[in-house]
């Protein structure tokens, strides 16, 4: 039963328990004992975790505490009374505040802990999308290779079927038979195609995207694998508001993709930082952009992931982005996540470059073309050292 649940019932027990107390304290005003009885509903209070409630209830026990006082004692004795009676209101009160304390830690312990199950579920989703993303790439990458194997034989056979349908010395019999394989060869043509569409990456929806709405919740779902590895997870901080164009969901994938990269590559102890920054475009960049109709943009958006692991030789680094290229045991890799998130990058008008040295780290920067605010700036200013990183 939850603690909303529990409440009903607490309150009633509580109300019981006070007014037995009352009662007993009218009949025997002179037993002081008796007031320290107000303690169980107070503890009993505390477990419905409400301030207002629980105020309302130490107020009720004090003024109840004293009401002995109303009753006529022996002389000299009322001093006495009074005195006990406040050491009572004084314990009811510290009960109270450490009542209320623990069981609002044990809220926010709570709390916590959904937290992160919820943030390990989230973590665990993006991973499924992420592993179908790289099985579907597969199947597309096999298909675009048998594709083309068999396209050029398919279309020398289609051109001979046709050059045949059309010789005038054909008979009926034989016309209809050419017509049923040129047929076949067309349905053949367009399973290809279904096949090779139905694998592609969806193309980006681009929106202008806030940096802190790609990477914190990235950085916070992947906080839980970083610590159980023992590995810290460091996101420099950034200034301003800076904005991208981007497609949130895909661009998150690469980002979870280049962070479990990272994680597998550090050891414990080791340390990965996820930067964000910006840099000015490169002349081939605006080359490109203006070949392809795109709008001039004054700024590239970074997002760097840098780790202090193993890293990699020279030559795995010009083959990273290869598909079903992995250095990675067999059946803890397909060799498609660079090579996925370089396409992804690519449909935003982006790069993805990797820079390593082994023994030293890898580092892996992500840059999209930034979004003009609506204030007029593209890029917020970065951190000096994030814009050395990135620079």
């Amino acid at each position: 039963m939850t603690i909303a649940g529990k409440s009903p019932v607490v309150l009633g027990v509580s109300l019981a328990l006070f007014v037995a107390i009352v009662s007993a304290e009218w009949v025997a005003p002179a037993n002081v004992v008796i007031a320290y009885g107000f303690v169980l509903p107070i503890l009993l209070i505390a477990a419905a975790r409400s301030r207002r409630l629980m105020y309302l209830t130490v107020v009720l026990c004090i003024l109840a505490t004293y009401i002995g006082l109303l009753r006529p004692t022996k002389p000299g004795r009322f001093v006495s009374a009074l005195i006990n009676r406040s050491m009572v209101a004084g314990v009811l009160i510290g009960v109270a505040y450490l009542a209320m304390t623990r069981e609002e830690r044990k809220a926010r312990e709570e709390a916590a802990r959904a937290e992160l199950l919820q943030a390990n579920a989230q973590l665990a989703e993006i991973k499924d999308a992420l592993n179908r993303a790289e099985r579907l790439a597969a199947v597309g990458q096999l298909v675009a290779s048998v594709a083309h194997e068999v396209g050029t034989p398919l279309h020398s056979i289609a051109w001979h079927v046709q050059a045949l349908g059309e010789d005038p010395a054909i008979t009926p019999e034989m016309r209809k038979r050419v017509e049923i394989v040129d047929a076949q060869i067309n349905r053949v043509v367009r399973i290809i195609e279904e096949l090779l569409s139905s694998t592609r990456q969806r193309k980006p929806q681009l929106v202008p995207l806030p940096v802190d709405r790609l990477v914190s919740p990235v950085v916070a779902l992947m906080a839980p694998s970083f610590a159980a590895k023992g590995v810290a997870l460091q996101a420099e901080p950034w200034q301003g508001d800076p904005l991208l164009w981007g497609d949130v969901e895909q661009l998150q994938q690469v980002l979870v993709n280049l962070m479990a990269n990272a994680l597998a590559a550090t050891s414990p102890g080791g340390r990965v930082i996820v930067a964000v920054g910006q840099r000015p475009l490169t002349i081939e960049e605006q080359e490109a952009r203006r070949r392809t109709g795109e709008p001039s943009a004054s700024a590239m958006a970074t997002v760097t992931v840098s780790d202090t692991g193993c890293g990699m030789p020279e030559e795995h680094v010009s083959r990273a982005f290869e598909p079903f290229f992995t250095t990675k045991a067999i059946g803890d890799g397909s060799g498609l996540g660079l090579f996925l998130s370089r396409q992804i990058i690519q449909a935003h008008h982006g790069a993805l470059s990797i820079e390593s040295q082994v023994g030293k780290g890898t580092t892996v920067v992500i840059a999209l073309p930034a979004c003009i605010s609506e204030h007029g700036a593209t890029m917020g200013s970065v951190t000096a050292e994030g814009a050395r990183r990135v620079g």
